[in-house]
């Protein structure tokens, strides 16, 4: 089996263009750009004196519109000062009235004046003295509502504290007196009179149970430690030993 012939005939380009002959041009060529109407120089200075025209009556309207501007801008002046000299008028007026008014009361006003001013001198120290008592009440009246909520705080806890503990101790007692009357039925009111100093008995006898508890608890793990300790040093005197046997 030989190779296939994948050879293709080389074609020219230019030949082949050439064969083919002048494309089609879709639209405007070179020529065309070039061959464009173009204006003439007397159409061209028409233009400008236009553009001239329309800009100077851009700038006539605007000089009018300022001012039509300038003339509002005036007459609002006028009239704010025209009211600001009125107001200073009817000031001044004012005060020549209170002028006139106090030259007439001046000689009989002098004696009232003095009466015055010490009877306002004498309340204001009254006010300062009942200001400062009301200040005095309040904080002893806020010092003393503190106090009594803690206290009674600190009562309510130490009442629920006894509550507690009682419950306790009843339902312990009750517990006790169940079991002796299942086991003694015939001694219950014996039991009764009993269980109070009983309970107590059994209370220390049970701590010390727990104590003793305790204490056998504590020493076991220290034997089994001991015992651990032991075996993990005999493991490695033994896995010691055959290695020197060989050297």
């Amino acid at each position: 089996m030989g190779k296939r012939d994948n050879r293709v005939a080389y074609m020219n380009p230019i030949a082949m263009a050439r064969w083919r002959g002048p494309t089609q041009s879709v639209g405007p060529t070179i020529q065309d750009y070039l061959n464009r109407p173009r204006p003439t120089w007397e159409e061209v200075k028409k233009q400008l004196e236009n553009k001239k025209r329309g800009s100077k009556a851009l700038a006539e309207f605007e000089e009018k519109m300022n001012e039509n501007w300038k003339k509002e801008l005036e007459k609002s002046r006028q009239k704010l000062l025209s009211g600001n000299e009125s107001s200073s008028k009817k000031k001044e007026r004012k005060r020549k009235k209170k002028k006139k008014s106090c030259r007439s009361s001046s000689p009989s006003s002098s004696s009232d004046s003095s009466s015055s001013s010490s009877d306002s001198e004498d309340e204001e120290k009254k006010q300062g003295k009942k200001k400062k008592k009301k200040k005095n009440r309040s904080y002893k009246s806020s010092q003393s509502s503190t106090y009594e909520s803690e206290s009674e705080s600190k009562e309510s806890v130490k009442k629920k504290k006894k509550s507690k503990d009682e419950t306790e101790k009843e339902k312990d007692v009750r517990s006790l007196s169940k079991k002796r009357k299942k086991s003694y039925p015939d001694d219950d009111l014996s039991s009764e009179s009993s269980s109070e100093s009983d309970y107590e008995e059994d209370v220390q006898a049970k701590k010390k149970r727990r104590c003793e508890e305790r204490e056998q608890a504590k020493e076991k793990v220290k034997k089994k430690k001991k015992k651990q300790h032991k075996k993990h040093s005999k493991k490695k005197k033994k896995k010691s030993g055959p290695s020197h046997k060989s050297r």
